[in-house]
């Protein structure tokens, strides 16, 4: 369990220094407006979600695409804001 724990706090230190680091990307300074320029969010059909969500779960639990397709959602969420 402890191995565990320390393998997650890790992630947080990297993700907070990762987070750090990127803010100093934004194209407008703090004081408002919104940023320069958003990307783009791809629509799926349907039936294209459902066929991604069976082969999602029929991945292992630990599978590296499945930890990857969990950050893909996060980024997903932020330009859907961003607009």
């Amino acid at each position: 369990m402890m191995f565990n724990a320390r393998c997650w706090m890790r992630r947080l230190a990297v993700l907070a220094t990762a987070t750090s680091l990127l803010s100093g990307c934004a194209t407008v300074g703090s004081d408002g407006g919104s940023l320069g320029a958003c990307p783009p969010v791809v629509r799926y059909s349907r039936e294209l979600q459902a066929r991604a969500a069976e082969e999602l779960a029929a991945l292992p639990e630990d599978s590296a695409i499945a930890e990857m397709i969990s950050d893909y959602v996060v980024l997903r969420e932020q330009a859907s804001i961003c607009k």
